[in-house]
């Protein structure tokens, strides 16, 4: 595949107002598959690295949502790049990749064709149901069990968090994600870390939303991001209305003001 194709490639799943350019180096890189250089706008990638031409556009997606990154910190920064010690690989960028990755998969420009292998397939499928479904369904059961030592506990006299640190050698904060979870009844099939997420939702809508997303497919970071930006929504609509209020309050008690002023004239 030609530099130009892949960016025409890289264009068709997300325009950019920035130019930009992609470059194959002809080499084997054992640290990276790829680098995205913020101040020239450049893609370069390590082509020896890869067997075919999906394996190359997967590199090229991340690093072409490293430029997307940039362009939208410029954008907000007032065309400043963003600081060279800054974190790139933070969960908004996790969260922009995959989203990217779907749109690629949808317009035939990558896949990940598990259903190729059988083996792979099969192998999937055993990980999802006899390990992180066990486990989660396992964790559950954990937190039920806590819930019933803490009972014990205060019926006894003992203090609950001394019990848990030197007796079970449990952290506190371990004890208190297994709890929440078992209470907040989340799907085992998300997996812990997931229920984990799911479980710090406080509307039952929420909770249904963030679990179909996440057994559809979605990656953790996506719906975090997703969750955040629900939860900024929120937030706005909160102050709006808040705003509102604010603004009926003021100027009725202009009204008794002007009201109380023209009053004391006449007195």
């Amino acid at each position: 595949m030609e530099n130009e194709d892949i960016k025409s490639k890289l264009l068709q799943i997300e325009e950019t107002q920035i130019e930009f350019t992609v470059t194959q180096t002809g080499k084997e890189s054992v640290r990276v598959n790829g680098l995205y250089k913020p101040d020239t706008h450049e893609i370069l990638l390590h082509n020896k690295n890869f067997s075919d031409d999906n394996q190359l556009m997967y590199t090229a997606i991340h690093e072409y949502a490293h430029h997307l990154e940039t362009e939208k910190y410029m954008a907000e920064n007032a065309g400043k790049l963003p600081p060279s010690g800054a974190r790139s690989h933070n969960a908004a960028f996790w969260a922009k990749f995959h989203t990217m990755l779907e749109k690629a998969e949808e317009l035939g420009l990558y896949k990940i064709s598990i259903e190729e292998s059988p083996e792979l397939k099969e192998l999937t499928k055993k990980i999802k149901e006899d390990y992180i479904e066990a486990n989660g369904k396992m964790m559950i059961e954990f937190g039920n069990l806590l819930i019933k030592a803490h009972k014990l506990c205060k019926d006894s006299n003992i203090r609950y968090e001394d019990y848990l640190e030197r007796v079970l050698c449990l952290p506190k904060n371990t004890a208190k994600d297994l709890t929440k979870v078992a209470t907040a009844k989340v799907n085992p099939a998300l997996g812990f870390d997931n229920m984990k997420k799911v479980a710090t939702l406080k509307k039952p809508e929420d909770k249904a939303s963030a679990e179909q997303q996440l057994l559809s497919g979605k990656t953790p970071d996506t719906v975090s991001e997703l969750m955040k930006k629900s939860s900024e929504e929120s937030q706005k609509d909160r102050l709006e209305k808040e705003k509102n209020r604010l603004e009926k309050t003021i100027a009725s008690l202009q009204q008794r003001l002007q009201f109380v002023e023209e009053t004391l004239e006449t007195m």
